[in-house]
């Protein structure tokens, strides 16, 4: 039965409690967000360097493929086995094993690590072949042969980071396993120094490109500066981790006794998930090697093609009200569904999930439509600088259709969260496939003879509704499992928030229109103007309607800031 026409829940006692469940929620939440902001900030400047050296047309495209694929290669060869299956199995091997789980612990480190060390071997060797699944055909084209050469210079720079990002997972999940969650969250941010240091160093030596430069190849040494560069920070992320196992009671010693230790029944725990990792980078792979065409040509569009440099950019700067509200959300939600799901209490599931849903639209559907409205001056503040002066306005379009793909996707995302708490990853599984599928399908449909200028767009829009096929089938299925999702109260919610978030954009697109006119200008001071007058009116006619119309959800959110604004006074 569909939650829109299920009888009402009666109130009691432990619905009664849902609100204040639902505060203790949102203030574990602003803490864990917290770390978030700052590791996002050391990476926009990471990426305004990067686009500012490069620009973001072809000469970008080569390098941003080629750094991307490690990472991809590493999620699809194991990503999935120590993130959903391994760390499980270390907790229960520290609370049942009479050691503490050390000698489990160092078997997996040392398989693991020999794994990824071949591996990583294996794919250097293989790199020229292994980019021809990620390019367009024309990168293999005679006339493209430097562009070529130089993104198989840095796929042989970079390839070694499969290791080192497997290793610094692994170590990062057995500190975590040991209560030790703050290393990973910050080791990061040791990264984004290191690439920070590397570019500045590229822009004083070698200088930002210009001209023709941002349609070629790399010199030899551009090639090293850039791959080595990207490497080590890669390194330094993980080696910032190890001090912190001897702190944390871990000391490690090679294993090399396999058999007989339950490794490969911890292999077998986690086939779903795997599948569901295998699924995500099929369709990724897909995409990344048609947003490498939309650069390919320089002839096509006069160099204003927009490829992989400007789907990845847009993409990580939208993902930032995720990263900030809706992983948050969802990590302190898990816990509470998990011992609903334990207890058997399916309607509470469906409440909760609703009622984060709700906490999390709150913030994302007026981030998201902010974002559409001050997409050029937003682009401009951030990638308007050397190499991407004539090229940030390439970024808008991608983001502002970015917008509606965070929507779906956080509806998605959350209610992925029910069916983890009730252990159906098969299902799990199952929806992915479909949304891979549709990404897949869409991407090659909606791209096929697009113009240049709308590779990235396109890719964006294909997104979209990948995420919209997931959002509708995940939320009717957990409805289904649980008895309904709230949806008659989500749906009193969704119209509210339309209101609020549409008026309050017309407010602002007025605004942003006017501004233009009585203060006319093109320089990043007129945009930085731009983005804090209108972001403030907005924010404030959002608030306003809000509780004007008595979003409870918005009002909450508020709440919780000015408490915690008090207390710090």
């Amino acid at each position: 039965m569909s939650d829109d026409v299920a009888p009402e829940v009666p109130q009691d006692s432990s619905d009664s409690r849902l609100p204040s469940t639902q505060s203790s929620l949102l203030s574990a939440s602003a803490v864990m967000a917290a770390g978030t902001i700052v590791s996002r900030l050391s990476g926009f400047v990471r990426s305004t360097l990067l686009v500012a050296a490069l620009g973001a047309s072809l000469h970008a495209d080569v390098f941003n493929i080629a750094n991307t694929v490690p990472n991809m290669l590493y999620i699809l060869l194991a990503g999935g086995v120590v993130n959903a299956v391994l760390v499980p199995q270390l907790v229960r091997a520290m609370r049942k094993d009479p050691d503490g789980g050390d000698a489990y612990t160092n078997r997996v480190i040392t398989l693991a690590g020999l794994f990824l060390a071949i591996v990583t071997v294996l794919l250097v060797v293989a790199a020229p072949l292994l980019m021809r699944l990620f390019l367009d055909p024309k990168f293999f084209t005679p006339e493209l042969a430097a562009q070529r050469d130089s993104v198989i210079a840095f796929a042989r720079y970079c390839l070694p980071q499969v290791f080192f990002y497997g290793m610094f997972v692994l170590v990062g999940q057995v500190l975590n396993s040991r209560g030790r969650f703050g290393p990973m969250m910050w080791a990061p941010i040791a990264n984004n120094v290191v690439s920070v240091v590397i570019l500045t160093t590229y822009l004083i030596t070698i200088g930002p490109a210009t001209g023709p430069e941002k349609q070629g190849g790399f010199t030899a040494g551009a090639e090293a500066l850039l791959g080595l560069g990207s490497t080590l920070g890669i390194v330094v992320q993980f080696l910032v981790l190890v001090p912190y196992l001897r702190s944390a009671g871990f000391h490690y010693r090679p294993r090399f006794d396999f058999r007989g230790t339950g490794l490969g029944h911890t292999l077998r725990l986690g086939v779903w998930t795997v599948l569901f990792v295998v699924v995500n980078q099929v369709a990724y792979t897909v995409v990344v090697r048609i947003a490498s065409s939309g650069t390919v040509d320089p002839t096509g569009g006069g160099g204003e093609g927009t490829g992989y440099t400007v789907y990845s950019n847009s993409f990580l700067l939208t993902m930032v009200p995720h990263a900030i509200i809706t992983v948050s959300l969802a990590t302190a939600m898990l816990p509470l569904l998990s011992s609903y799901a334990a207890a058997g209490d399916l309607p509470a599931i469906g409440r909760s999930v609703s009622a984060t849903l709700r906490s999390a639209y709150s913030l994302v559907v007026p981030a998201a439509a902010l974002l559409a409205i001050m997409a050029m001056d937003t682009a401009h503040v951030i990638w308007g600088y050397g190499g991407g002066a004539d090229d940030y306005g390439n970024f808008a379009p991608s983001l502002a259709l970015f917008g509606i793909g965070l929507v779906l996707f956080t509806a998605h995302y959350l209610v992925l969260r029910g069916f983890y708490a009730l252990e159906q990853n098969r299902r799990v599984f199952l929806i992915q496939c479909g949304i891979g599928a549709t990404n897949i399908v869409a991407a090659i449909l909606l791209t096929h003879d697009a113009p240049p200028a709308q590779i990235a767009p396109r890719l964006v829009l294909a997104y979209a509704c990948s995420y919209l096929v997931g959002a509708v089938t995940s939320y009717t299925l957990l409805a289904r499992e649980v008895g309904g999702l709230a949806g008659r109260r989500l749906v009193r919610f969704l119209v509210r928030i339309v209101i609020a978030v549409g008026i309050s954009a017309a407010v602002a697109w007025g605004l942003r229109e006017l501004l233009t006119d009585l203060v006319p200008g093109t320089s990043t001071w007129h945009a930085v103007l731009d983005l804090a007058v209108v972001g403030v009116v907005y924010l404030a006619c959002y608030l306003v309607i809000a509780r004007l119309l008595r979003i409870s959800e918005v009002n909450d959110v508020m709440a919780l800031v000015t408490r915690r604004l008090r207390g710090r006074r």
